[in-house]
């Protein structure tokens, strides 16, 4: 899921159509895992770290074709590193190591600005994200690079230009899953499970502090599991996830070719997930 990965001017390419490419690395370290209350479980001394590589190549056309929308196409690979490691012997969730993520694939449709007095007010776009399940997995570890089973995750993204300075950018997804033939033995004896759908969005607001060099700001991302996960065709209570990350981050533009994005983000509110902090470097490449 796109959990910070994405933060500010997020709802149109920097430097118009064309052919755009993008490296992210992400770091996540966790050594607290919360019930479904919000409530720490006791573990012995836990502590899950994950490193992301995505690497992405984006084509933004000049053609309308819906609405005046122009499409578009979105491919991201990832490489993802997993590590849980504990204090004392478990059986406790474990790790499937390091190996490609699902690839992903989303065609989309870019709106030019809508342009006030002094420049554009507002950018946006949608984007059709299909994730396959082409990544590793093996049901007897709890944490894999790949989820093992298809998803949709179609989002709408958009900036609003408060002043020609400061603005502020929304990304909202839906996250549908497939049911997975070959759930994880933390299912029991069943012969399939399907993760519940879930709401997840990036807010970021930011002010030019250099023109055409600087912007510092604020970012955040919320993840909200709505309906409840199936095992063999039935709810199981108490598995709904939440967090939300909050922190600094900024955006230096090399030229309006080239940018440099960070962003921090610590977690509060996680429910049956982990809660820690994670680091997201981007560097975006029009070609």
């Amino acid at each position: 899921m796109n959990l910070g990965f994405t933060s500010f001017l997020d709802g149109g390419p920097p430097a118009g159509p064309g052919l755009y490419f993008a490296e992210y690395v992400q770091y996540y370290g966790s050594s607290q895992l919360n019930d479904q209350d919000g409530d720490k479980i006791a573990l012995p001394d836990p502590k899950v770290t994950a490193w992301v590589s995505l690497t992405q190549l984006l084509y933004q056309s000049n053609q309308p074709v819906l609405l005046g929308g122009k499409w578009g196409l979105d491919l991201i690979v990832p490489v993802v590193g997993l590590k849980a490691d504990y204090g004392a012997p478990g059986p406790f969730p474990a790790d499937n190591g390091a190996g490609l993520g699902d690839l992903l694939v989303g065609p989309y449709l870019q709106w030019d600005p809508l342009m006030g007095p002094n420049g554009p007010r507002l950018m946006h776009r949608i984007e059709l994200q299909v994730l396959l399940p082409t990544g590793k997995y093996d049901k007897d570890k709890e944490l894999n690079p790949g989820s093992g089973t298809l998803s949709l995750n179609p989002y709408w993204a958009a900036t609003y230009f408060v002043t020609p300075r400061c603005t502020s950018s929304l990304r909202l997804h839906y996250l549908w899953n497939a049911a997975n033939d070959e759930p994880n033995r933390g299912f029991g004896a069943v012969d399939d499970a399907q993760a519940g759908a879930a709401i997840h969005a990036n807010l970021a607001a930011e002010y030019e502090v250099m023109p055409h060099r600087l912007r510092l700001g604020m970012n955040s991302y919320y993840l909200k599991q709505i309906t409840d996960t199936k095992a063999g065709g039935n709810d199981v209570a108490d598995r709904r996830e939440q967090v939300l990350g909050i922190g600094p981050g900024a955006v230096y533009h090399l030229s309006q070719e080239q940018h440099i994005f960070a962003n921090l983000f610590t977690e509060v509110l996680a429910q049956n997930r982990t809660q820690g902090t994670r680091l997201t470097l981007r560097y975006v490449q029009h070609l």
